[in-house]
């Protein structure tokens, strides 16, 4: 998204944000007179991700254009989608351990509300098996993000392997992606506003009674989410990506703000792309294809949470879990986030299952369901912060990659001239 235009949009981000919170505090539940603020900017999100993703998916995977490139790219982005992820659930199971944020809470506090039924949720099998779309246009229609994932890369390594007779399907792509550029643009403008009419009810209509009592889950959450991006980010970026952490996460920032308002990693998905670019120096072939999987697949924060969280449940229901359901929370944190949404409130779906899985009591969801929200915010940014810190450490290695063959193409022609 190189052609977009700087706009800023850093210090905008940053006064919604401030200004969002202080009238949240000072107007309280009438604050929500704003909230069509925030939906319109959601229902504009929205309109766009479909095309976007099915566009710069299509477009990233054609340009590649040989499948070993590709299957080199794609690999290494898998691998570090997974090593990042186990990390997070570790620093996350050893956070709640360590401080027991759910021994003696009152289980009466729990919130009222539609508590996700264990048959919402899958099997790994049957995850993996729904990510093939038997309509694609279907999965179009009804926003199936990875269905969406599955048929763009194929379209593109169709693409890829028809090479000439295809050149005009790959221009109508790359000519649609350029014009998701152009829209994502104008409504990138609207993210302040955007951010101020989603942040400004939340701190309004929840207020410290709610908060009060399940204060240090959230604090565990949130320290655990700004520990993981400290460190584990910090050092793949440094040693990995090649560059300056401090760099990388004021780079990262807008995104990260408009994660943090929105909870949604596929709603961020356009900013992520603008500020890895921009800001980052990521090569267009690279963010195309690391940022959209990583918006669907890579769920460090919320895997983290759910570690935190399903210890909480243990804790606050008097229940000691064993090494092999710890073992357990561990593979269902870590794979399971292949198959969770990049929206708000996915990560809810994604605790029930693992609760059910290590036979704890599903009334815990709605003990929790009540701060949910806030805890969101903090997984879903260190989740768009891992998604561009896996896009730079791509772009780093492809770097190198090209530069050793361009050495070896200009030896093999010393040598033969």
């Amino acid at each position: 998204m190189g052609k977009i235009k700087n706009i800023g949009i850093l210090p905008q981000i940053l006064i919604a944000f401030v200004t969002a919170i202080i009238f949240g505090v000072i107007f309280g539940p009438s604050i929500s007179v704003v909230q069509p603020l925030g939906d319109l900017f959601l229902r504009l999100i929205e309109f766009i991700i479909v095309p976007l993703i099915l566009s710069t998916l299509v477009v990233g995977v054609a340009s590649i254009g040989d499948m070993k490139t590709l299957s080199r790219i794609g690999g290494k982005t898998f691998v570090y989608y997974i090593i990042t992820t186990a990390f997070a659930v570790s620093i996350g199971l050893a956070a709640a351990i360590l401080f027991k944020p759910g021994e003696g809470v009152d289980t009466s506090i729990a919130v009222s509300g539609k508590t996700p039924e264990p048959n919402e949720t899958g099997g790994v099998i049957n995850v993996l098996l729904n990510i093939i779309p038997t309509n694609p246009v279907a999965a179009l229609s009804n926003g199936d993000i990875l269905q969406i994932i599955f048929f763009a890369l194929f379209l593109g390594v169709g693409i890829a392997m028809v090479g000439e007779k295809a050149e005009p399907v790959y221009r109508f792509f790359d000519g649609f992606a350029e014009i998701m550029y152009k829209i994502t643009w104008v409504v990138m403008k609207l993210v302040p506003i955007g951010v101020f009419g989603l942040l400004a009810p939340i701190i309004g209509s929840n207020g410290l009674s709610i908060l009060l009592p399940l204060l240090e889950l959230i604090v565990v959450v949130a320290v655990s989410c700004i520990v993981h991006a400290g460190v584990t980010y910090s050092i793949s970026v440094r040693i990995l990506g090649k560059m300056n952490p401090l760099k990388f996460f004021k780079g990262i920032l807008p995104a990260s703000l408009v994660a943090f308002s929105t909870q949604s990693s596929s709603g961020t998905l356009p900013v992520t792309i603008k500020s890895s670019e921009d800001n980052l120096g990521i090569k267009k072939k690279v963010s195309s294809f690391v940022l959209p999987l990583g918006a669907t697949i890579n769920m460090d924060g919320t895997s983290l949470y759910i570690s935190v969280a399903t210890v909480f449940a243990a804790q606050a229901y008097g229940v000691d879990l064993s090494f092999s359901q710890i073992l357990m929370v561990v593979l269902i944190a870590t794979l399971g986030s292949i198959g969770t949404a990049g929206v708000p409130g996915a990560g809810l779906i994604m605790l029930t299952w693992t609760l059910s899985t290590v036979g704890l009591p599903l009334e815990a969801i709605a003990l929790i369901a009540g701060v949910d929200r806030f805890m969101d915010m903090f997984r879903t940014s260190t989740n768009v912060t891992g998604d561009a810190a896996a896009a730079l450490f791509v772009n780093t290695t492809e770097d190198k990659a090209d530069s050793k063959a361009d050495r070896n193409l200009d030896s093999a022609q010393s040598f033969t001239g």
